[in-house]
């Protein structure tokens, strides 16, 4: 799988890719959200 020696290898790159994605959605997804205890 990509040339990666090991299953193993291979999961944790695609894992970590995936991971790194979900922060960046969650991120924009949150981005203004934030204490609207003062909305004006």
């Amino acid at each position: 799988m990509l040339g990666f020696a090991s299953l193993e290898l291979a999961l944790s790159f695609w894992l970590t890719l995936a991971a790194a994605l979900g922060c960046v959605i969650w991120g924009v997804l949150n981005w203004n959200k934030g204490d609207d205890d003062n909305p004006e």
